[in-house]
């Protein structure tokens, strides 16, 4: 036994190492800097803070590095590392309405308050290989950006929520008065509170709530076209209570992704037609899952709304037990751990089956 153990562990070593070399590629070409990660490979770097569940950019891309470009792994990893750091507090709430836009659309609204804010997006590009990033180029020094970087932006527009606030078509505004139920302090029972599904939501595979948010689309799930009321994304204030100055100061600013689904609702008491939304909010610039979040928040209130609960997207369990990367990943994953005698007592049951089969 301990010459297996000897044995493993060196095993187990050199993996490691091999490892490293693989990580490393050719050491003709240059090492990728995590600043170029940061920099460069900023979707991917948003996607792990996400999934992560930790805001931090440059934690973010090493764990990009580190993984070898596995975002999966490296939102593990950042999760992992964010288990690790104290808790200093508690922020207050986001208010989005204060965001310095880089982008915000309706596909509900053409004139909308405050206008259409394209912004950096691959919607209106055409889905071609640009070979001309093969060639590596150096920026030149006279170089002029469409968006100054030394200043913050400063375009803001109301929320199309509020355009809604003062009238009756929104069925209902968000409950801001409870106090939001914190998945990572206590666990989460199902069925769960509006505040924790988002929670789970926010930090859920974007992959798994893009297929959920296809099929409910289809008709597994609500009925009714949902439209696009908002999607915006930017830089939002981020502030602390300070007891012993009995206000808030801001601390920073973090860019989120904010998406407001509306679908037509028409309740069974015989109360008038209306809105409800699904809402999603993610870290950084991550518009495909902020929308998936938003058409599967809208599916997960069918019971509380009085429509039937029939289809994965619309059930608590499945969509909430099953979300998270981190352990869906895992729990696929223990597979590839060794299972010599769980396969010896099936291969033991077969033969005897078998065995009974024959007699």
């Amino acid at each position: 036994m301990y010459v297996a153990v000897k044995g493993g562990e060196k095993a187990i070593a050199n993996a490691h190492r091999f490892l490293s070399e693989k990580r490393r590629g050719d050491t003709r070409v240059p090492e990728l800097e995590v600043r170029q990660i940061q920099e460069q490979l900023g979707l991917a770097v948003d996607r792990v803070m996400a999934e992560g569940a930790l805001y931090d950019r440059a934690l973010a891309a090493l764990a990009v590095k580190q993984a070898q470009g596995d975002l999966v792994e490296a939102a593990f990893l950042l999760r992992v590392y964010r288990t690790t750091l104290p808790r200093l507090g508690v922020s207050e709430p986001l208010d989005t309405r204060n965001m310095r836009l880089l982008r915000r659309i309706s596909s509900a609204f053409k004139d909308l308050p405050g206008g259409q804010i394209l912004g950096p997006t691959y919607d209106y590009t055409h889905r071609l290989l640009d070979f001309a990033l093969l060639e590596s180029k150096t920026v030149p020094e006279n170089v002029v950006y469409l968006v100054d970087k030394t200043q913050p932006q400063s375009l803001h527009a109301p929320r199309v929520t509020d355009i809604f606030a003062a009238s009756p078509l929104l069925a209902e505004p968000m409950n801001t008065t409870q106090a939001p139920h914190d998945i990572t302090l206590s666990p989460m029972e199902i069925p769960a509170p509006r505040s924790a599904r988002l929670q789970n939501l926010a930090r859920a595979d974007e992959g798994f709530l893009v297929g959920c948010a296809y099929s409910a689309q289809r008709g597994f799930g609500f009925r009714g076209h949902p439209f696009v009321g908002e999607i915006r994304m930017g830089s939002v204030p981020l502030e602390i209570h300070v007891p012993e100055l009995g206000f808030s100061v801001r601390v920073g600013s973090m860019c989120v992704t904010e998406c407001v689904m509306l679908s037509r609702f028409e309740p069974t008491d015989g109360s008038p037609a209306g809105f409800v939304q699904g809402f999603g909010l993610v870290f950084g610039n991550n518009e495909r899952k902020a929308m998936a979040m938003a058409l599967v928040d809208r599916a997960l209130r069918s019971a509380e709304l009085g429509e039937e609960v029939r289809y994965p997207a619309q059930d608590q369990e499945f969509i909430l037990r099953h979300s998270d990367n981190v352990e869906a990943s895992g729990f696929v994953q223990h597979l590839k751990l060794p299972h010599y005698v769980d396969f010896q007592a099936e291969l033991c049951h077969v033969r005897s089956s078998e065995e009974r089969q024959k007699s």
